[in-house]
């Protein structure tokens, strides 16, 4: 599909179509994922219930529901896919032990539709999500597998863009408190330290992504991952920033976000 003309509106269509959207696995299954052992939703840092009527509890079934809507939305395609959905044949893999041979599936599906492939860690609805805290967590045991899970989602990413060229790994974390909040510095400090951990080796075929959050249910006091802490972060550590729309206060306009974060980050 394209756009005919020397107009700037013709001009803008057209780059509008060439650049890839990545569409999300999740909203085919209400963020269910493939896990053998699933540790639920309850308290896991997202609200969801996967539970709505005609969702997808395969792979397979996901696949065929994206390649319908491909039908159906013009421009190129790229597909974004969460670390909980590996399909590792039943063994029960924890997410610190995911490997890239675990999305073989996902991948020669992309590479025979020409889309591309994006990937994330998945940091929330698993018992190691405690007191509400991942990468930003006071526990060193819990910290360490976040930190693992993270630096395994890059090198998934580094094996997809690998087969598929370059593609993002999106870090987003639930961390964050209703009470106890006296102490905001300490939390962001971890989750500083955390994050260089995780990016501390150069994949220059990842573009790696942070992603802020405005507010949580059962965490809507302190967010550790505000977008102030992340807009800094981005600019002090050369990667991008993600901006979820669904994660801000309903005036603010991400158009408005886009336009001043553009001068200073990616």
């Amino acid at each position: 599909v394209a756009f005919t003309g020397s107009t700037e509106t013709a001009k803008a269509i057209n780059r509008a179509l060439a650049l890839p959207i990545s569409l999300h696995c999740w909203q085919a299954d209400d963020v269910t994922g493939f896990e053998t052992k699933p540790a639920g939703l309850d308290g896991g840092g997202i609200m969801a219930t996967g539970n709505y009527p005609g969702r997808a509890r395969t792979g397979g079934e996901i696949r065929a529901d994206f390649e319908e809507a491909a039908t159906l939305i013009p421009g190129e395609l790229r597909f974004n896919l969460h670390a909980m959905y590996a399909e590792a044949g039943g063994e029960p893999l924890d997410r610190d032990a995911l490997e890239v041979e675990h999305f073989s599936t996902w991948i020669d599906w992309c590479d025979e539709h020409g889309w591309g492939l994006d990937f994330n860690p998945t940091c929330f609805a698993h018992p190691m999500v405690r007191d509400g805290m991942t990468l930003s967590s006071a526990d060193d045991g819990v910290r360490r597998f976040w930190v693992d899970h993270c630096i395994a989602s890059r090198q998934i990413a580094h094996g997809i863009a690998q087969r598929l060229g370059p593609g993002t790994c999106n870090i987003w974390i639930p961390d964050g408190r209703k009470d106890s909040t006296a102490d905001r510095m300490g939390p962001r400090e971890r989750l500083v330290e955390s994050l260089d951990e995780v990016l501390a080796e150069d994949l220059p075929d990842v573009i790696d992504t942070v992603e802020s959050k405005l507010f949580g249910i059962g965490v809507e006091d302190y967010p550790v991952g505000s977008h102030e802490f992340y807009l800094g972060y981005a600019a002090t550590r050369g990667c991008g920033l993600c901006l979820d729309m669904g994660h801000y206060h309903p005036p603010e306009g991400i158009a408005d976000k886009i336009s001043a974060a553009l001068h200073f980050v990616s």
